[in-house]
């Protein structure tokens, strides 16, 4: 569908997505645009997005009716966001146009093929990335990578529009030839270190030298497996192992997104991770016991803020 990707859209000025934008920003200003409503972008202009201490004033396109259609979309929001997020991009989405979603869980890539076409949705994910956000300044040491791949055809023309258009622009990537299984493999470690980390308060440091909160993630994790099995993905033990050398990688003192969102105050995502383990185990008929009780304790968290 696509041939060459000049510049992408991304909407979303979170720790991931101011990430990438300032990647693109800093390669060529005119490879990024950022989608965002007209209050958002006043706050912009008006603050400025920092990104490791660089200010970064980014070209604003606010959503209306005619627009110029986008190469590709990168969607950065938060889960709960995704139904906003839809409707702001809805009038860049042409003909041609490729969407890959960032954001965590296993279920956006299908609610984006229904409202647009499985034909513009390659499914992708954010791995190895320790950003912090607070208010509109992002701090990070390891920057991950995108993956990314067609869930039917690994060798489709979009995939090899995107990595040329990241490969020029040094958007860290790698490109899945089984993307489906590689997005419930990140989804399983998902299900482990943010929840458990959101409930002990713990940054990546703490899983790095206590071994309780490295089984707690493990054990959380693991409910995962034999539900993948049930949808035809089949994760396994080994595909388990490889979730704490990641974390191993991070800085000591980064956070995941459900650590940030629980100190800063915001609903979390937990929907995401232990309600769909949850909401799949009763479908197949599987114990999810650890999850069910993440749940219980992370909703319990998010009706005791402060504000509340």
């Amino acid at each position: 569908m696509a041939e060459m990707i000049r510049k992408a859209h991304i909407i979303g000025l979170g720790a991931v997505g101011s990430l990438y934008a300032s990647i693109l920003q800093d390669h060529c200003r005119e490879s990024v645009k950022v989608i965002a409503d007209a209050g958002r972008v006043r706050r912009y202009r008006d603050e400025g997005i920092t990104v490791n201490g660089k200010r970064y004033d980014f070209d604003y396109i606010v959503p209306q009716p005619s627009v110029q259609q986008a190469e590709l979309i990168l969607i950065a929001v938060k889960g709960r966001q995704l139904g906003e997020a839809i409707e702001a991009i809805r009038p860049f989405v042409g003909r041609n146009t490729i969407l890959m979603s960032l954001l965590n869980g296993i279920t956006s890539e299908d609610i984006l093929s229904a409202e647009f076409g499985s034909e513009h949705v390659l499914n992708a994910f954010v791995v190895g990335i320790d950003a912090t956000r607070e208010g509109l300044s992002t701090r990070y040491s390891n920057r991950g990578k995108i993956v990314f791949g067609h869930r039917y055809n690994p060798d489709s023309q979009d995939v090899f529009a995107v990595r040329n258009f990241f490969d020029r622009t040094g958007i860290p990537y790698s490109v899945s030839s089984d993307i489906l299984k590689d997005q419930w493999w990140k989804f399983m470690m998902n299900v482990g270190i943010n929840q458990t980390s959101a409930i002990l308060r713990a940054p990546y440091g703490v899983y790095q030298k206590t071994g309780e909160a490295r089984e707690l993630m493990l054990q959380a994790a693991r409910e995962v497996i034999p539900i993948s099995r049930k949808e035809g993905i089949n994760l396994t033990e080994e595909d388990l192992t490889r979730i704490p050398g990641i974390i191993d990688e991070m800085a000591p003192d980064g956070k995941t997104s459900m650590l940030q969102d629980v100190e800063a105050g915001r609903k979390t995502e937990v929907e995401l991770f232990s309600g769909t383990v949850i909401e799949l185990g009763k479908k197949h008929g599987i114990p999810t016991p650890v999850n069910e009780v993440l749940y219980r304790m992370i909703r319990v968290i998010e009706q005791t803020y402060p504000d509340r």
